[in-house]
């Protein structure tokens, strides 16, 4: 079955960001949206360990290792570019001053409860600031797989995996469909054109609901 890339998913994401946002993207795959802002739009990227505003990543050999994000990757500053402690960076998140979160996910259940974090083997060792991310922001949203590489939905009933946040996504990205929670139901907002509604949802935990017209889930070769 033909899915879309994270790199695609990524720019679906970024479609939705609104210009001027305050924005947080998750380490790993999720920072990949800021590759995506469309024409004419400018999110301003927040990051946990204190820096706001900052630019695109330098390219390979011009780094500056005193300049990193949250996942310890080389950002570059620009005019406007603001430094601060990090208590006052959490101050920001827990302030509800985020316009928007944007996180990976191994697990989310209809209800919006995330679970992105896992004590297991190759799991990430700790919940880490994303715990504040997702009750902070103004809305979450989650990049992730439809499945798991062994075929499991990742788009659950009930999370079984320890969790990040109660209640707290509000749309899904998936590999193969744009997915709202709405009143502790998935509703189908987009999928891809090739894919059936009952086949979607033979690889989805959880009903999916239709609440207006579902589009085609279209996304360029970037």
């Amino acid at each position: 079955m033909t899915r879309l890339s994270n790199a695609q998913i990524a720019w679906r994401a970024a479609q939705d960001i609104d210009d001027g946002a305050y924005v947080n993207l998750g380490i790993g795959f999720p920072e990949m949206v800021a590759r995506f802002q469309p024409e004419g739009r400018q999110a301003v990227f927040h990051t946990e360990n204190g820096i706001l505003g900052f630019g695109e990543a330098p390219k390979p050999g011009e780094e500056d290792w005193d300049l990193i994000n949250a996942g310890k990757k080389a950002v570059t500053i620009k005019p406007g570019t603001a430094f601060f402690h990090h208590a006052d960076s959490f101050a920001m998140v827990r302030g509800g001053h985020l316009d928007v979160a944007i996180l990976g996910a191994y697990q989310v259940a209809q209800n919006g409860d995330l679970a992105n974090w896992s004590t297991g083997p190759k799991g990430v060792p700790a919940v880490g600031g994303a715990m504040d991310l997702v009750h902070g922001a103004k809305r979450v949203a989650v990049l992730t797989d439809h499945t798991t590489k062994d075929g499991k939905p990742k788009l659950v009933d009930r999370c079984t995996l320890p969790l990040t946040g109660v209640g707290c996504v509000t749309r899904i990205y998936t590999s193969l469909a744009v997915v709202d929670i709405e009143a502790g139901c998935f509703v189908l907002r987009e999928k891809l054109a090739a894919l059936s509604f009952d086949e979607l949802q033979s690889l989805t935990g959880a009903p999916l609901h239709i609440d207006g017209a579902v589009t085609d889930l279209i996304a360029p070769e970037v």
